[in-house]
């Protein structure tokens, strides 16, 4: 048995530790590990929080000497904890918080370096995993160094997490444990913990304090989420059973936003008395900083008045360039306690519309609905049925301010129709990983225990019996404990060895659900989760078999789903399925196919199967229209038929070679039924099968047509090709485009691509969006270039297309990070509108991409930018969708996403916007 029992709560804005001997009981059983850190430049001291921020010093900003720690230098160069936090609010972009809330946001690659969000090129980055493994690989350290002979990786360690972080953030939470070298360790849910650590204290006369407690909600406001759970309370014997029930959905809504609000209030104030000028993105977490701080004092028992906020100016104007502005009380209390706790009725649900703009302004997806007050609403009245809770747990330290503790009373008392006990909570800042430690205090029989189980209801996704009605399959019940192997009795699947086979599943916070049984799934607001795929590896010998499998679920002691495929004759040969940690668009639903499928992998087989090599020439022209006849018109395809259709073209990719006319053929139909290249689970494992195709490039070089095809292929597919391939491709369209340009012995070295036209070579390199930002500006500038030279192939409508494409501020498939700077964007655009767009096609379509709002200041261009392109829009009576998307936040309608795509999509594709 290890030494020592240690909770760590990994905060979106504090990171704390908690310990206690593995056998301790005593009132004073759980101590405070207090983490050195660097205070002051030089200067090192403990403290009961550590700041989850990092500082990334510029080079020789810092003398080395001033940033030792007792057990040496960071790694990396970088600053953690208290400093870092001062320097930040100092020094304008190279701040990085909030790593915990973009461990759950899943439009970007959180394994990329992407943070400090929209800090300039020559700060160093760092993805989301890797600064939370930085600030766990501190604690580390700081534990080691104080106490060697029990490392605490040793040790039995608990890591909290929200309780809506759905299996990816879980995951991902992992991984970052396992790269600050902590491997093993169990996650529990916040608003547990918070109850866990209550009810340590209060075990002597639990039954007492609890005599007419039925149900406890537990209200856990953090810096990043807003998290919420139920707990039921049964007297058995005299003794309390307490009873995890219900958690809230994933609700990114803190402190943070709170935060951001007011500073965008003191902006304002500071844009004033500047003529207008908003401050640059990287001068906003200085200012987010400073507003933290005041909103503590100004909604405190004993509030000021007013606070002054100073920003201060950089370089050598830090002192002299300073600015600074009064917040009032009472302006705190209309932004933080009337905007996000405002008095709302019971029944009232959240909005949709984004009604605080401050909330979108720094990369994250924010709720649309600011108001807690209305999400709690709607918590309780998914879970209520015939009863409200009686007793609350606040925790998270947006609750040290009185004034917003008191709202919150309030409002909940006004729902019941009566107060709700206040189980007091001594300390919100560290209650949670106390309440870690004291969970697994509790497994030992040591302290009370909550059960709880599986918060979800986990289904497998089915096609109803009509062919559109969703329904599900439950694989895993909520409550189910975790270790406890749950089959599902009754059902076996004929899978192929050797094939793909995915799973579409689905998870829902509310109902009993018993496993394997079949329900609608439109009754239930069901969440769909990552799809997870596998590949069945037989042990039986080569070749493809049938094996018929069942499905077995686990609960883990992580807390997420595992699910296994287990061989019918032969339990031994287990295959687990695993999340993908990375994605770009939300999978479709699986469909199903037409009847006369067979007939038209029969016409397939028939122009590229092997078994008649000598098919009619007629067959292969006509091979696309005689589909059509089968299915109607392609862009009205599913994605499911699309799919199936790639599957059966690529089994047959050789038969291309045989003509010119095959390979036309045959590369139009590949490229349409893989377009965009992801979008189904089993895309990745497609991409991964057609990719070594280019290297063989094509057949028929000689025909236009085909090399023109190639090109359209890998345009539509692009979205599904990896950093290296788009690199590739980006060489290879330098090659074509800007061969003369090219060294000449350098040029006579390279291989030659297949040839590529300018309209096809443009709009291909349009679609990198994984390219580096900085090719993305190269090749825009060149573009510009050609373009204001007046070159004739560069008045095309599709090169200015591909100026709007590579410039977008929202991308298409890529990860935000790597849109192309706001200053080249800006140029862009500025050369764009001297056009006269009555006369240039597609001006002002890219005009719109360009200037369309994100929402996030990192990327957005400036107001006057794009009210110009506004007024452009209304005078040329452009559709109203491009002028909406300009002027505000909006998500792409279906004409809107083929615009940016450049043509249809897959019928039912869904992408993350």
């Amino acid at each position: 048995m290890a030494p020592y029992i240690v909770g760590i709560d990994l905060g979106t804005t504090h990171t704390v530790v908690a310990y206690a001997p593995s056998k301790a009981v005593g009132d004073d059983a759980i101590q405070l590990f207090e983490i050195e850190q660097l205070v002051a430049l030089g200067e090192v001291a403990t403290r009961p929080l550590l700041p989850s921020v990092r500082y990334h010093p510029a080079a020789g900003e810092i003398p080395e000497g001033d940033l030792v720690l007792p057990w040496g230098p960071s790694p990396d160069g970088a600053v953690i904890g208290s400093l870092a936090r001062e320097l930040g609010a100092q020094v304008p972009g190279r701040l990085v918080t909030s790593a915990k809330s973009w461990l759950s946001h899943a439009a970007v690659d959180r394994l990329a370096p992407i943070l400090p969000w929209g800090a300039s090129r020559e700060v160093a980055g760092i993805s989301p995993v890797a600064a939370s493994a930085s600030f766990l690989a501190h604690v580390r350290a700081a534990w080691n160094h104080r106490m060697p002979q029990a490392p605490l990786e040793a040790q039995e360690l608990v890591l909290t997490v929200p309780a809506s972080f759905d299996d990816v953030a879980r995951a991902l939470t992992l991984e970052a444990a396992r790269g600050a070298g902590l491997p093993t360790l169990r996650l529990l849910e916040e608003p547990q913990a918070a109850l866990y650590d209550w009810l340590f204290r209060h075990r002597a006369a639990l039954s007492a304090e609890l005599a007419d407690t039925r149900l406890v909600l537990v209200c856990d406001v953090g810096g990043g989420t807003t998290d919420l759970s139920l707990v039921r309370v049964e007297m058995r014997g005299g003794e309390p059973r307490l009873e995890r029930v219900a958690v809230g959905r994933h609700l990114m809504l803190g402190g943070d936003n709170m935060d951001l609000a007011l500073a965008h209030c003191a902006e304002g104030k500071l844009a004033a008395a500047a003529g207008g000028q908003r401050l640059a993105p990287g001068a906003l977490p200085s200012l987010i900083e400073r507003c933290r701080a005041a909103k503590e004092r100004l909604l405190a028992r004993e509030a000021m008045e007013s606070v002054a906020v100073t920003l201060l100016g950089t370089g050598s104007r830090l002192v002299g360039g300073a600015r600074t502005v009064d917040l009032g009380r009472d302006e705190a209390e209309r932004i933080v306690i009337d905007g996000f706790f405002p008095r709302v009725a019971a029944d009232e649900l959240p909005r949709r519309d984004r009604v605080v703009s401050g909330l979108v302004a720094f990369g994250l997806p924010y709720a649309s609905d600011p108001a807690v007050t209305r999400h709690l609403a709607a918590f309780l009245g998914q879970h209520r049925g015939a009863a409200w809770p009686d007793a609350v747990l606040l925790n998270g330290g947006v609750f040290r301010a009185h004034a917003i503790a008191t709202r919150l009373h309030e409002t909940l008392a006004g729902w019941r129709g009566a107060v709700l006990k206040p189980l007091h909570n001594a300390d919100p800042d560290i209650a949670v990983a106390r309440g870690a430690v004291a969970y697994a205090l509790a497994r030992r029989g040591l302290a009370p225990k909550i059960a709880a189980g599986a918060a979800r209801n986990y289904f497998l996704r089915v096609q109803g019996s009509s062919g559109d009605t969703p329904r599900g399959i439950c694989v895993l019940p909520r409550g189910s404990e975790e270790g406890h192997e749950v089959p599902l009795e009754g059902r076996s699947f004929a899978m192929k060895s050797g094939e793909p086979v995915r799973f579409d599943l689905v998870a829902t916070t509310s109902g009993t659900v018993a496993a394997g049984a079949q329900v609608d799934l439109s009754d239930l607001d069901a969440v769909p989760l990552p799809p997870l795929a596998t590949v069945l590896r037989s042990s039986r010998g080569k070749g493809l078999q049938e094996i018929a499998v069942h499905l077995a679920s686990t609960l883990t002691e992580v807390g997420t789903l595992a699910l296994y495929c287990i061989a019918d004759d032969d339990p031994s040969q287990r295959w687990r399925l695993e999340f993908q940690l990375r994605g770009d668009g939300a999978a479709a639903s699986p469909q199903a196919l037409p009847p006369r499928f067979a007939e038209a992998v029969t016409l397939v087989e028939r122009v590229f199967g092997t078994r008649d090599r000598l098919a009619d020439p007629k067959a292969v022209k006509q091979l696309r229209t005689r589909l059509d006849a089968l299915f109607g018109q392609r862009d009205r395809w599913s994605l499911g038929l699309l799919r199936s259709m790639f599957d059966a073209l690529l089994q047959r990719a050789r038969g291309r070679r045989r003509s010119a006319d095959h390979e036309r053929v045959w590369l139009s139909l590949a490229g349409w039924c893989l377009r965009p290249g992801f979008g189904d689970v089993l895309d990745e494992w497609r991409i991964e099968r057609l990719w070594p195709l280019y290297e063989q490039g094509v057949h028929h070089g000689r025909d236009a047509q085909v090399c023109a095809e190639w090109w359209t292929l890998w345009r539509r597919v692009a979205g599904g090709l990896d950093d290296a391939a788009q690199q590739r491709l980006l060489e290879d369209f330098a090659i074509n485009l800007r061969g003369d340009e090219i060294d000449p012995v350098e040029f006579r070295r390279m291989q030659r691509p297949v040839p590529g036209g300018w309209d096809d070579m443009v709009r291909m390199c349009a679609t990198l969006e994984r390219i580096a930002s900085e090719h993305k500006v190269e090749v825009g500038d060149w573009l510009v270039g050609q373009m204001q030279r007046g070159t004739v192939k560069a008045q095309s409508q599709w090169t200015l297309w591909s100026i709007g494409r590579l410039g977008a501020r929202l991308p298409f498939h890529g990860s935000a990070h790597r849109v192309v700077p706001i200053e080249a964007a800006a140029a862009w655009l500025k050369v764009l509108l001297a056009l006269d767009w009555k006369q240039v096609e597609n001006a002002a379509a890219a005009a719109a991409n360009l200037a369309r709002m994100s929402g996030d200041r990192a990327r957005d261009l400036p107001a006057d930018l794009r009210h110009e392109v506004i007024d452009r829009l209304d005078a040329l009576r452009a559709p109203p969708a491009w002028i909406a998307r300009v002027r505000e936040v909006v998500p792409l309608d279906e004409a809107g996403q083929q615009g940016v795509f450049g043509e249809a999509l897959p019928l039912g594709l869904k992408l993350i916007d």
